[in-house]
């Protein structure tokens, strides 16, 4: 069945792709295999100006790049190209970075070396990545990974194959040998044969739930390595302390990253009761402030969701908790006319076990929840299956080191939105994933951490 790019915004198709047939796989997954045994001997100082040239590339291409993801899946413009850059940003700090991550760690015992710890790739990687961050996604996984002397195969999302050829052609062109990253146009349901196929190494997820499952079982019974990086449902907390105007003016835009579609978007937003109306005032008018429309504007801050049942799900998610005794502050309509919109809103009084408060809504949908003191806050905070991210509002450092000490999350930011960075580990806990990506953990996620001892 063919892959199709369908713009969200017109709902005109772009291109029509046809998936890869099984022998172009195989020829494919010969040619990956190949590459891992030469790229793995690789110079590291080549591999590392490989990267460079990628991330040259990127900066050349950004307008490009950037105006074909907004096409292809909604994000207005200007976080698109903010998307390009920071893929260029990740290649230059592994660039950078990974001669020293890579570099054998030694082991002294009475002042003498007593042996090493050195660092090996594995060979092929799979990584399987969505649509909502369609470069970021995939260069985050693939730049460590390559880094290390990996190769890279990368199933992407459906809907966004323009995006995933692209990535394709822009590695061959800086550089990147016959095999070392190449992109496979597949359905979902033919990856579980790709992850118990033995020239796969190891596989990178990011993705719903479900899909983490799977392919967290599938990997391991072939019992290979594997980071899943999964939902979430971000706790937003102001306290009795906070800031209110900045939180509330913080929060429209932790809620509304990528039309609302991100994984570390403020999903709860639990607020101290002393501060709740004033909170709540400056929120709904920020949220209702939103200029929604074609993401090509350079105006636009929200976009249209990437599908129609995206919107249908986002919807019905809000009619559900509006019945269960929400009341609606701002937005809960689905706008008329063209495009895969759906108003920016805010839910008050929102029960506990109402849609908004136990599922992830992924769309500009912000549920409010009141709260008597911070134990209850951090209560609340912690009380979903899911645990990636967290932002904490408070001026009280003895506030801010409990919450950070206790959030049961992979981050937590104090008086800020959450955000993935190069430098830091990035991933979650409980149902929101395995492993870390970026940083130093990312790097070594997909190596073979192997003691040498002895001498000649």
């Amino acid at each position: 069945m063919p892959q199709s790019s369908v713009n969200p915004f017109t709902g005109e198709v772009l291109a029509t792709i046809a998936d890869h047939a099984e022998d172009e796989v195989e020829l494919r997954l010969v040619r990956s295999a190949a590459a891992a045994r030469r790229w793995g001997t690789t110079p590291l100082a080549d591999r590392v100006a490989m990267l460079r040239r990628m991330a040259d590339l990127l900066d050349e291409e950004r307008e490009t790049l950037a105006r074909l993801a907004t096409l292809e899946m909604g994000k207005p413009i200007r976080p698109s190209r903010d998307e390009v850059a920071k893929c260029a940003a990740a290649c230059r700090y592994y660039a950078d970075e990974a001669p020293r991550m890579l570099a054998p760690e030694r082991v002294l015992r009475d002042g003498h070396e007593d042996g090493a710890v050195h660092f090996h790739p594995l060979g092929v990687l799979l990584a399987v990545m969505p649509w909502n961050f369609p470069y970021w996604q995939a260069i985050r996984a693939a730049a460590p990974a390559l880094a290390a002397g990996n190769v890279v195969m990368l199933k992407h999302a459906s809907n966004v194959p323009q995006c995933a050829l692209a990535i394709e052609r822009l590695f061959v062109a800086a550089g990147a040998g016959d095999g070392v990253f190449t992109t496979l146009l597949l359905p979902a349901a033919r990856v579980g044969t790709l992850i118990e196929d033995p020239r796969i190494a190891a596989v990178t997820l990011t993705g719903s739930e479900a899909a983490g499952r799977d392919v967290g079982a599938r990997a391991g019974r072939a019992i290979k390595p594997c980071v899943l990086e999964l939902g979430g449902s971000d706790p937003f907390i102001v306290l009795a302390s906070a800031d209110v105007e900045a939180a509330a003016t913080t929060a429209a835009r932790a809620r509304c990253i990528n039309n609302g579609q991100s994984c570390i978007a403020a999903k709860r937003f639990i607020v101290h009761d002393a501060v709740y109306d004033a909170f709540a005032e400056r929120f709904a008018a920020a949220m209702h402030g939103m200029t929604v429309g074609d993401p090509l504007d350079e105006r636009t801050d929200i976009g249209p969701l990437a599908t129609p049942s995206i919107r249908r799900e986002v919807d019905d998610q809000v009619r559900r908790t509006v019945a269960a005794g929400a009341r609606v502050l701002t937005g809960g309509t689905v706008p008329q006319g063209n495009g895969n919109f759906y108003a920016p809103t805010v839910l008050a009084d929102v029960p506990r076990d109402s849609a908004a408060a136990r599922e992830e809504i992924f769309g500009p949908v912000a549920p409010l929840f009141r709260v008597h003191s911070a134990d209850d806050a951090l209560a609340l905070a912690n009380d979903t299956p899911f645990g990636l991210g967290a932002s904490v509002w408070t001026r009280d450092a003895v506030e801010a080191r409990t919450f950070s000490e206790q959030l049961e999350a992979g981050s937590v930011f104090i008086n800020a939105m959450v955000a993935s960075d190069p430098r830091f580990p990035f991933g979650g806990v409980k149902a929101s994933g395995v492993g870390r990506e970026l940083a130093r953990d990312g790097l070594r996620a997909f190596v073979n951490i192997k003691t040498v001892r002895g001498t000649p």
